[in-house]
């Protein structure tokens, strides 16, 4: 760079680096050269600031990069294995790593209430293979009660969790402190949990607990697999002894190994999803569609008659809220994609001949292998979920990163007006409502995410009111349920999806209050009180929408509506008091109301709306007076 190099020439130098993906040691450079010509200036300072940003942002690049690379050794080197224990094996060395723990293993559910630990890797004193331990208490009960990650910082001083002498002794003896416990799942059944622990105080990161769900989703197909073997296994010697059905069954799992095996070497082969839905096809032997959570069709081996799009829609929407496959119309199932909660969407099947009870055991294992193919996809594409991004949008500056780049992905116009809206299932129907959620969202171009045991959703419009509406017009009928329905908006730019949050959730706890469950509204529609809810105080807003008819009226005519309304609402809603303050027959006054009447509607004298239009000519009038004060010569 020429001598007398200027702090905008060292941005666009470190702009450049970026853009070419340089080494941290060049962007060193340009810092000295900066620092070299202005030592102690204050674009200096900002610089520096710039580049630990950068440091920070290609350390989290790295650790991503990384973590996605140790996902696809662990699915490449778990696929051929056989063998339960080398499966383990894999798991608890590539989490430990994962995460640079002190101590990784894994614990599966025994009969009995109990479980036991097949597995583990680390220095330990007192982890001893095949220790058992009541499956109800501590982080592994409430992993297997709710069927989610469970971590905490410090394992013996939390006092949440059911406590275990034995158990706490065995924390104790190995010195453990942050421990984190994500579930190994078949289905909607936790079989196992794959544990990780360190030894000091540590608060794991969103990314972190994300990454150890992947590679237990990824684990637990290959060991469900091994186990349903082991069960076969145990099975055809049974009824080898009694010399019927042997050759049968062997055949059988001899079949479903050999597919599943093919199915993820395709997947590791980096295969399109209409490979696998093709595979998918010819070994049930019927007709399958793969399609996204709006619906939209990503792969197909044919059509199926008479699934139209609504029946398609509801059978999706029922399998995502049971979390199991569903059957519906001439023999037809709907088997919900789903990774770490988040719906990838579903899997329509439609065989020739009734499926078996094989044949659902194998089209559960290749809709898992399908579910590990979407999300390696979008691993390798960087593509962000919804929820991600809109959470990201609602918890402030500091976490939206790239958010334009990001909602492109996901189709969704970063320029564009958008309105939030917020939903409230009155009852236990949120998970539904989810399922509906992620669905319309798609549909809509927008974004969806759940909090607070509410749906919000980010969708594309100006007119809050009427996206409200529309959206308790699907989920209320859908839930026969009452729905309460708060939206805000419009924004202009995606960042201000946190204020416009802020805003509909207090509408929302504002209509509850006054209205009860049920309600749909935007703060627009709740007159001064939403002028009052909003963050934006749209006074001529509230003026035009409460007496703008009347407004208008007076000034395209002759008559002095605005004056008798104020005249009539100072005498006392009387009418002759009204006509002596106007110097008016009272029988003026009379067609003057007659005419606010025909104007407002009959409604205008009940108290509430008595209350807007009173508030509303007290805004007018001080805003004419400024008005005029402003207009006045000094």
């Amino acid at each position: 760079m020429p001598n007398g190099a200027t702090t905008h020439d060292h941005v666009l130098d470190l702009l450049a680096l970026l853009a070419e993906e340089a080494a941290p040691a060049r962007f060193e450079e340009v810092l000295q050269r900066a620092r070299q010509e202005a030592p102690a200036s204050e674009a200096t300072g900002h610089l520096d600031d710039a580049l630990l940003r950068i440091r920070a942002l290609i350390g989290a690049q790295r650790q991503r990069e990384a973590g996605l690379a140790a996902l696809l050794d662990a699915a490449r080197e778990l696929s051929p294995k056989d063998d339960l224990r080398d499966i383990l094996d894999v798991v608890i060395k590539k989490a430990r790593g994962l995460l640079g723990l002190s101590i990784t293993y894994v614990s599966l559910r025994e009969d009995g209430g109990v479980s036991a630990i097949h597995a583990s890797d680390g220095e330990t004193t007192a982890l001893n293979i095949g220790r058992r331990t009541p499956d109800f208490l501590g982080v592994a009960g409430e992993i297997y009660q709710k069927g989610t990650a469970r971590w905490t910082p410090d394992y013996l001083e939390d006092s949440r969790l059911e406590r275990d002498e034995q158990l706490d002794a065995f924390v104790r003896a190995e010195g453990l402190r942050a421990v984190l416990g994500v579930p190994l799942r078949h289905g909607d059944v936790v079989f196992g949990v794959l544990f990780g622990a360190d030894r000091r105080v540590r608060h794991f990161t969103p990314d972190e607990v994300g990454l150890m769900i992947t590679l237990a989703d990824l684990a637990a197909g290959p060991i469900e697999r091994v186990r349903l073997a082991a069960r076969a296994r145990a099975e055809l010697e049974s009824i080898e002894r009694e010399r019927s059905r042997s050759r049968t069954a062997h055949v059988a799992l001899r079949h479903m190994l050999d597919v599943h095996h093919r199915a993820f070497d395709m997947v590791l082969g980096g295969c399109d999803l209409q490979s696998l839905t093709t595979l998918v096809s010819h070994t049930l032997d019927g007709t399958v569609v793969l399609r996204d959570p709006g619906g939209r069709t990503l792969a197909s081996s044919g059509d199926i008659p008479g699934l139209v799009p609504s029946v398609a829609d509801t059978a999706a929407l029922e399998a995502h809220t049971r979390g199991e496959p569903v059957r519906h119309v001439d023999d037809t199932w709907t088997i919900p994609l789903v990774a770490s909660g988040e719906n990838l969407g579903a899997l329509t099947v439609r065989p020739e001949v009734p499926l078996t009870e094989d044949d659902t055991a194998l089209l559960r294992l290749v809709t898992q292998t399908l579910t590990v193919a979407m999300l390696l996809q979008r691993g390798a594409a960087d593509t962000p979920s919804g929820d991600d991004l809109l959470n990201a949008l609602l918890s402030g500056p500091e976490r939206q990163l790239r958010v334009a780049e990001r909602a492109r992905r996901l189709s969704v116009d970063p320029q564009a007006p958008h309105v939030l809206v917020v939903a409230r299932p009155e009852g236990r129907d949120l998970g539904r409502a989810t399922a509906w959620a992620s669905s319309y969202a798609s549909r809509a171009s927008g974004l969806k995410t759940v909090r607070d045991s509410c749906v919000a959703l980010l969708l594309p419009g100006t007119d809050a009111s009427a996206v409200a509406r529309k959206v308790s017009g699907e989920l209320s009928p859908l839930l026969d349920r009452p729905v309460s329905v708060a939206a805000a908006g419009p924004g202009q730019q995606l960042d201000a999806a946190r204020s416009l949050y802020q805003e509909a959730t207090r509408t929302l706890e504002a209509m509850h209050l006054l209205h009860g469950p049920g309600a749909t509204a935007a703060a627009s529609d709740l007159g001064f009180l939403g002028l009052l809810l909003s963050d934006h105080y749209d006074v001529d807003g509230f003026v035009t929408s409460t007496i703008g008819r009347v407004l208008d009226y007076d000034a395209h005519g002759s008559s002095d509506l605005v004056k008798t309304l104020q005249a009539y609402f100072d005498a006392g809603n009387n009418q002759r008091l009204a006509a002596d303050v106007l110097h008016v027959h009272p029988n003026t006054v009379a067609r003057r109301l007659e005419r606010v009447n025909h104007l407002l509607g009959d409604a205008w004298q009940r108290p509430a709306e008595s209350l807007q239009i009173q508030l509303a000519l007290l805004l007018h009038r001080a805003r004419v007076a400024l008005v005029r004060k402003s207009a006045a010569p000094r």
